[in-house]
C-alpha cells in the first residue's frame, strides 16, 4: 500500500459522514451516493479489521491507525476519480484521529496534520439517536454520550463546518437531501460553507437568502398612493352615541367568544434613550458644561430632560441610589448632578434601562406605587378583552428578556385579578430567528463580524405575523407595549369595546353571506346587496371586468373577496407623529385598496406621491382588533394574505459604515395588506406612545 496522505483536489462537492460507531454513517453515506448517482467511500477500517479478526481474532491496536489512514486515504482518491459532482464519505481520516486519542492517547503526528487538512465542503455529524447495532469490530454502546460529544467538539475545535443529523432514517436523508441541494445552491452563489451552515443553523431557508440578495439588488418597488383615506372616504366616523352602541354590542355578544390581547414587546429600550446614551459618548465634564454641550449639539431633548427630571417616575429611585453612592451628593454642582443621574440611570452596574425592555420599566407614578406597561396592559385586559371572567395576554418577547417578563407579571397579576375577578391567562412567543436578514455593505459584500461570523439582524415586526398566525381566538386585540396610559381607563375601554363590536357587526355579515353562498341561496337579483356591502362597508372596488362575468363567476370572486381575515384599525388625527397611515393605494395589478402605509414605502422623489403623503389627515395608532377565523370556524393561514412586495430595506450605520438589511413587510402594513380592512377615527387619548423616555412628561403618562 503506497504511504501517502494526501487528499487529490477536486471541484467535486465532498460531503463527510461523521460521528460515533452505529450512528448511520454507511446507510446514508449509500443513500446519498444513490440518490445523486454519484460515489460513495466506504470505511477502509471495517474490512482491514475484519480480516484481522476472521485470520486470529485480534482487534484494532494503536499500530493499527496508520495503515488505516493510509487505506482510506487511498479509497477516498479512488471513489474521488469517479465520483459524478458529489462524493460522500462514509468515514475520513478526522474520525481515525478521533478514534487514535480516544483509544490510545495519543496521535501520530502524520495523521493529526492531514486529517487537519483534508477539506469537506460539509461534514455530517451523526447524531447517537439511533439504535446501537452490534458486530464483531465494534465498540460496546455504552458511553455513547460522552463519544458523541467529543466528536462534536473536535468539529467546533477544528473550525470544520457541519451540520447535526437527527432523527430515524427517512427523516436524516429528507434533511440530508434538503441540506445537500441548497448547499449546492450555496456554493455556486459564491457563499463559504461556514456561511451556509451559519445560515441553516438559524433556521433561515436559503431561498429566503436569495430572496433577499435579489431584493437588495433590485430594490422594492414604492407604494402607489392615490389618495389619502378621510373621514367618509375610507375612514368611518362614528359620535359618541355610535361608540357607546358599537361598545355595548360587543358586550352582548363577547361571553360567546374567545378573546386575546396580543402586545409586540420584543427588544430593547435602547431607541428611548439614544439621546441619552449619545450625551454620555460624547460630553466630558472636565471641558464643557451640560448648557455648552446642549447649545454645540443643539440637542433640545436633553434639555426637555433636565429640566423635567423630577417628574420622571424613576426620578426618586434613581436620586435614593445616587445618595447611596455619592454620600456629598447634595454638595455636588448641578452639572455634576444631572450628569451622575443619567450615568446611573444607563449603567449596566445599576439601572441599565436601555438594556431592558419598555414592558419593565417605569411608566407611571401612582399615590401608592409605580407601574410599569406590563401592569397597564394587565389592567386594560381585564376591562375590555376578557369573557366569562378569562382574559388571555400574549406577549412577544426576547429570549434573553423573559426572565423580566415573569417577574414583573408576578408582582403586579394577583393585583389586577383579585379585585376584577377576572383570571389573566399569560402567553409567550420569541420572534423567530428563522425571519432575520442577512446585512450588506456598500459592496453589496456579506458583513460579519470580528470572529467572521455573518451578522443577521431581526427582520422587523412583520416577523411576528407568525406568532399571531399561532394564535386561537375569535378576536385578537393588538396594541403596542408602550400604548398605555395613566388614566382614563374607561375611555380607552369604550373605544377598544368599539373597535371590537364593528368588526363582530361585519364578521356575522361576511359569515352570513358565505352560509349562503354555500347554501346556493344568492341569485342574480339579491346580489346587488352584497355588492352594495363591499363597496360601502368593506371599501372594496371590483375590478372593471367583474360585470363581464357569467354569474358563476361573480359569486367565485365574490367569495374570494369575503372569506379572509379582519382587521378594524383605529386611526387618530395626524399631529406630526412619525410612522404610517391611511391611503387608497392601487397595487400592480391594478387594484384598489385600503392600506396603511409608511413614509418609507413612499417615493419622496416623486412630487404627486410627496403631495399625497402631505394631504393625510390621519396616523395609524396601531390599535387593531382582528378576527383570524373564517366562517366555518376555521383559522386562516395568515401567511397567505401577505403583500411579500412590501418589505423594507433598512440602511444602517456599523462602525461609521453604511449597511443594508431586509425587513418583512410590518405586521399592520403589508402582512395585513390582503385583509378585510375597516379604518375607523378614534380620539387621539388613545395614543400614548412612548417613543423617548421624554414622552413620559406628556400629559397622559403624567399623574392629575
Amino acid at each position: 500500500m503506497e504511504k501517502n496522505l494526501r487528499q487529490q483536489k477536486t471541484t467535486i462537492i465532498k460531503i463527510a459522514l461523521f460521528g460515533p460507531e452505529s450512528t448511520g454513517k454507511t446507510t446514508l453515506a449509500k443513500q446519498l451516493a444513490d440518490y445523486y448517482e454519484t460515489e460513495w467511500v466506504p470505511e477502509f477500517a471495517r474490512d482491514y479489521l475484519q480480516i484481522k479478526w476472521e485470520e486470529n481474532k485480534h482487534i484494532c491496536v494503536a499500530d493499527d491507525m496508520m495503515p488505516i489512514a493510509y487505506g482510506q486515504t487511498a479509497l477516498e482518491n479512488e471513489r474521488l476519480a469517479k465520483a459524478n459532482k458529489y462524493l460522500f464519505s462514509d468515514t475520513n481520516l478526522m474520525v481515525t484521529k478521533v478514534f487514535s486519542e480516544m483509544y490510545y492517547g495519543f496521535c501520530d503526528p502524520l495523521l493529526n496534520d492531514a486529517a487537519l487538512q483534508h477539506e469537506y465542503d460539509l461534514f455530517f455529524l451523526t447524531d447517537i439517536d439511533v439504535p446501537w447495532e452490534k458486530d464483531d469490530i465494534r465498540d460496546t454502546p455504552e458511553g455513547r454520550e460522552t463519544v458523541f460529544s467529543v466528536f462534536k467538539q473536535t468539529l467546533i475545535d477544528t473550525k470544520k463546518p457541519f451540520i447535526t443529523l437527527s432523527g430515524d432514517k427517512k427523516t436524516r436523508l429528507a434533511e440530508a437531501l434538503k441540506i445537500v441541494d441548497n448547499l449546492t445552491i450555496a456554493l455556486e452563489k459564491g457563499f463559504s460553507s461556514a456561511e451556509f451552515v451559519q445560515i441553516y443553523e438559524r433556521g433561515i431557508p436559503f431561498e429566503n437568502i436569495l430572496s433577499q440578495l435579489k431584493i437588495f439588488k433590485k430594490g422594492i418597488a414604492k407604494s402607489n398612493l392615490i389618495s389619502p383615506a378621510i373621514i367618509d372616504n375610507g375612514i368611518l366616523n362614528l359620535n359618541q352615541v355610535d361608540f357607546e352602541t358599537k361598545a355595548s354590542f360587543f358586550d352582548h355578544e363577547k361571553e360567546n367568544l374567545k378573546i386575546k390581547k396580543f402586545v409586540p414587546a420584543s427588544g430593547a429600550a435602547s431607541r428611548m434613550f439614544k439621546f441619552l446614551t449619545a450625551f454620555l459618548n460624547d460630553f466630558d465634564i472636565q471641558k464643557e458644561t451640560i448648557n455648552s454641550y446642549i447649545n454645540r449639539k443643539n440637542d433640545k431633548e436633553l434639555a426637555i430632560f433636565i429640566v423635567g427630571m423630577e417628574k420622571f417616575p424613576f426620578f426618586k429611585a434613581v436620586d435614593k441610589k445616587l445618595r447611596e453612592i455619592y454620600p456629598d451628593f447634595e454638595a455636588l454642582e448641578r452639572d455634576y448632578k444631572n450628569y451622575y443621574f443619567v450615568k446611573l440611570l444607563l449603567s449596566p452596574d445599576y439601572f441599565d434601562f436601555a438594556n431592558k425592555p419598555k414592558a419593565v420599566l417605569p411608566f407611571h407614578w401612582y399615590d401608592t406605587h409605580i407601574a410599569n406597561p406590563i401592569e397597564e396592559h394587565l389592567n386594560e385586559c381585564v376591562h375590555y378583552a376578557s369573557s366569562k371572567n378569562v382574559s388571555n395576554l400574549h406577549f412577544t418577547v426576547s429570549d434573553i428578556h423573559q426572565d423580566l417578563f415573569y417577574e414583573g407579571i408576578n408582582e403586579v397579576i394577583e393585583k389586577i385579578e383579585k379585585p376584577s375577578g377576572i383570571k389573566i391567562n399569560i402567553s409567550y412567543s420569541y420572534q423567530n430567528k428563522s425571519t432575520d436578514s442577512i446585512t450588506i455593505d456598500e459592496n453589496d459584500k456579506l458583513v460579519k463580524d470580528k470572529l467572521d461570523n455573518l451578522i443577521f439582524r431581526p427582520g422587523g415586526h412583520g416577523a411576528l405575523i407568525e406568532n399571531l398566525n399561532n394564535l386561537d381566538a375569535d378576536i385578537i386585540f393588538i396594541k403596542n407595549i408602550d400604548n398605555v396610559i395613566q388614566n382614563h381607563i374607561d375611555k380607552i375601554t369604550l373605544y377598544k369595546k368599539a373597535l371590537a363590536g364593528i368588526l363582530i357587526e361585519i364578521q356575522q355579515k361576511v359569515f352570513s353571506y358565505l352560509k349562503r353562498i354555500d347554501q346556493n341561496e344568492i341569485q342574480e337579483n339579491n346580489l346587488e346587496e352584497i355588492l352594495l356591502f363591499l363597496q360601502e362597508k368593506l371599501n372594496i372596488e371590483l375590478s372593471d371586468d367583474f360585470n363581464k362575468f357569467t354569474f358563476e363567476n361573480k359569486i367565485v370572486n365574490i367569495k374570494e373577496l369575503l372569506n379572509r381575515p379582519i382587521r378594524v384599525c383605529g386611526m387618530v388625527k395626524n399631529e406630526g407623529e412619525p410612522g404610517g397611515g391611511p391611503f387608497w393605494i392601487m397595487n400592480d395589478r391594478g387594484e384598489t385598496s385600503l392600506q396603511i402605509v409608511e413614509t418609507s414605502q413612499v417615493d419622496l422623489q416623486d412630487k404627486k406621491q410627496l403631495e399625497i403623503l402631505a394631504e393625510a389627515t390621519h396616523f395609524n395608532p396601531v390599535d387593531l382588533v382582528c378576527g383570524i377565523k373564517n366562517y366555518k370556524d376555521e383559522k386562516f393561514d395568515l401567511l397567505q394574505y401577505v403583500d411579500q412586495k412590501a418589505g423594507f430595506i433598512v440602511e444602517k450605520s456599523v462602525d461609521g459604515k453604511t449597511v443594508r438589511s431586509y425587513e418583512l413587510p410590518g405586521l399592520w402594513n403589508g402582512s395585513m395588506a390582503n385583509w378585510l380592512t375597516i379604518f375607523v377615527a378614534v380620539p387621539l387619548i388613545t395614543f400614548n406612545p412612548v417613543k423617548t423616555v421624554n414622552d413620559l412628561l406628556k400629559a397622559a403618562h403624567q399623574p392629575q
